[in-house]
């Protein structure tokens, strides 16, 4: 799941060597946080948000394939 966000993360940005992906288990779902440059946060959240709430789908909906729970925060 980390591998999957990092990949997506690099190819939206443009500086893919400032992406990091921390993951954290918590009880009943993993927590990814996902770090990217200053200057690219608008490229990772879009316009009104729309690539972060695609971003989050799809891999809500990888987890769910694999019987386990995601969510994705990205951090500044």
């Amino acid at each position: 799941m980390k591998e999957l966000l990092t990949y997506i993360a690099q190819n939206l940005v443009s500086n893919p060597d400032a992406v990091s992906v921390t993951e954290h288990n918590g009880a009943d779902e993993t927590v990814l946080e996902l770090h990217v440059a200053p200057e690219d946060m608008g490229k990772v959240i879009g316009r009104q948000g729309r690539i972060a709430k695609e971003i989050r789908t799809l891999m809500r909906s990888v987890a769910q394939h694999k019987g386990t729970r995601v969510s994705v925060e990205i951090m500044e």
